[in-house]
């Protein structure tokens, strides 16, 4: 039997370190609109203190490829989400880049076969991967796939719309990401 195809090993070092930081990649948002709203949801946010507290005692760093462009709805919702996690964790460091930067990278993270983003890609101190999230949380990617399955798309994009109104405070959002950021900084298995 013949054996698969390997896939080329990413540089996740050169990847990070071609990213922009959050200010730099704010201030090159296609729309002064989308920019605006981005910088709204980020103030608005507040991290509840456990959280806050998990985040600054982070045992060792934790490196995060962000996959994202500013025109895109879920984009606009789960970065500023990303970002304050990062702002209250000294030792979560973020840089943001275009699908067009890294076809390579992004194609390994496609959803359902479909180019969604944000991608965040965690990886640890050492630039090793350590788990991927996006676009969405994971209930409402569930949701998006059933609503493929059965044919009905537009209920299934209603009822993710109903979840984001009912978390406001993205408590999902920052319960799944902080899972892969306590995955990636592990000190131990």
């Amino acid at each position: 039997m013949p054996r698969p195809a390997t896939l080329p090993t990413i540089d996740w070092k050169a990847v990070f370190a071609s990213g922009l930081d959050y200010a730099a990649w704010l201030a090159a948002a296609e729309s002064p609109d989308q920019r605006d709203r981005l910088e709204a949801q980020r103030s608005a946010l507040v991290l509840e203190p456990q959280v806050a507290g998990i985040l600054a005692a982070l045992p060792r760093p934790v490196h995060v490829v962000a996959i994202a462009e500013d025109w895109c709805g879920d984009v606009v919702r789960h970065v500023p989400v990303l970002q304050r996690l990062a702002e209250a964790g000294p030792m979560l460091e973020v840089r943001y880049l275009t699908r067009q930067q890294w076809p390579d990278v992004f194609v390994r993270f496609l959803t359902h076969g479909g180019e969604a983003i944000p991608k965040f890609i965690f990886l640890s101190d050492r630039f090793v991967e350590c788990g991927n999230w996006g676009p969405m949380p994971g209930a409402c990617r569930e949701l998006i796939a059933r609503g493929k399955a059965c044919g009905d798309v537009a209920a299934a994009r209603k009822k993710v719309s109903a979840r984001y109104e009912a978390d406001g405070n993205r408590r999902e959002v920052v319960r799944e990401l902080l899972h892969l950021v306590d995955v990636a900084a592990s000190r131990e298995p």
